[in-house]
């Protein structure tokens, strides 16, 4: 138990489970076809980025999960803009949302990555 009281309180990854809540809420809403396409794109990446930053605060590894969490950051983020171009969202808030969670937990992840790496003394 002790290891979740490590990651919970990290601002990262109370972003990350924002940004996954938000989108299992929100693909309840899509219309059929988006909800079991790219709706489930939405909830696997989002859960997965999750469980890496969890993970990356629990690893003797953390850059390869960071590096794969913002990996996995960057394919959400071409969805959420490929979501709105098909119209998956209920309306333009939704996607802004969306956007807005995943440019977030990015943001974190990147400084989160760039402290890692310079104690590391990795350029």
């Amino acid at each position: 138990m002790q290891s979740q009281s490590r990651y919970e309180n990290l601002p990262v990854y109370k972003k990350a489970q924002d940004l996954a809540v938000y989108f299992e809420t929100l693909v309840r809403h899509f219309e059929r076809y988006h909800k079991y396409t790219i709706g489930a794109d939405f909830r696997n990446l989002s859960r997965r980025v999750l469980i890496l930053v969890a993970k990356a605060n629990t690893q003797a590894v953390r850059l390869e999960y960071l590096t794969e969490a913002l990996d996995n950051l960057l394919e959400l983020k071409i969805l959420v803009h490929l979501g709105k171009e098909v119209k998956a969202f209920r309306s333009f808030k939704n996607f802004e949302t969306a956007i807005k969670l995943v440019v977030d937990v990015s943001r974190q992840c990147e400084g989160w990555f760039r402290s890692r790496s310079s104690s590391r003394g990795t350029p």
